[in-house]
């Protein structure tokens, strides 16, 4: 596993440290954010079978003291959906891929003025399930998701019907997510970078250094704002050119993570 500290460029610069090491020392000034699946958990079949592993939820409440509460999951599911996965550890985060936003773990969920898919097209696109009996549907309230892991062979199908139904709506302002195994519609306007871009306004976030952690197209978005803000970003299972470095799976991002909370090297 590969996890240095390096400029996101093509070069690797000589003098390049160990992420843990150059960053425990100051995780009072950094900012913490996080996707889930495929970054923090493992990939399951389904959406529901993804299991949190106990020392991971241990080791997410230690850093959230450690970061007085800058520590965030940002996720493509609903933070309703993301409550339910980890409970009964609540966590600040965005949602819905910049949909929505909770601060703290203590307060409510927030609409971050998302407009939602229109119930016509919502229908409509729901309607491709139909195609194999495998094919899962998911309505995450501002997007619709159709996972295909049990069903690998429709993945053509279903890019080939959105994009008939796209071509019926020119007009229509949609956005296509293709990720794992899974083809994801929503309204276009925001992302999980609109999501950051606005929790880094606020306490306690506001000032600190974010270190965001993804593994899918859709957290490109956030790569790709990090210099803006001062930031880090890592890739999981896959190199991109827009990131400070990668991990090989979620596991390695579970031990690191665990990791800084050690001790530094004196």
């Amino acid at each position: 596993m590969t996890t240095k500290l390096v400029q996101p460029s093509s070069q690797t610069i000589a003098s390049s440290v160990p992420v843990p090491k150059a960053l425990v020392p100051h995780l009072d000034q950094c900012a913490l954010l996080l996707d889930i699946d495929g970054t923090l958990l493992d990939l399951a079949p389904t959406p529901r079978e993804v299991w949190v592993p106990p020392e991971l939820e241990q080791t997410l409440k230690d850093l959230l003291i450690r970061t007085s509460g800058a520590l965030a999951l940002v996720s493509g599911r609903s933070i309703n959906d993301i409550d339910l996965i980890f409970a009964p550890l609540r966590l600040p985060a965005v949602g819905g891929h910049g949909a929505e936003m909770r601060l703290a773990g203590s307060g409510e969920a927030v609409a971050t003025h998302a407009p939602p898919l229109d119930p016509e097209l919502k229908s409509r696109l729901a309607a491709i399930a139909r195609i194999s009996p495998g094919i899962l549907l998911e309505d995450k309230g501002y997007s619709l998701a159709l996972h295909y892991r049990l069903a690998p062979h429709t993945e053509k199908a279903i890019y080939e019907s959105v994009a008939a139904i796209r071509a019926e709506h020119p007009d229509a302002p949609l956005e296509v997510l293709p990720g794992k195994s899974v083809c994801e519609i929503k309204h276009a306007g925001f992302t999980k970078a609109t999501g950051v871009l606005e929790l880094m306004k606020h306490t306690p976030f506001r000032g600190r250094r974010p270190i965001f952690l993804g593994d899918d197209v859709t957290d490109e978005t956030v790569f790709a704002i990090m210099p803006d803000l001062d930031g880090l970003a890592f890739s999981v299972g896959r190199h991109s050119e827009l990131t400070a470095g990668h991990f090989d799976e979620p596991r390695d991002v579970r031990n690191w993570l665990a990791g800084l909370l050690a001790p530094p090297l004196s």
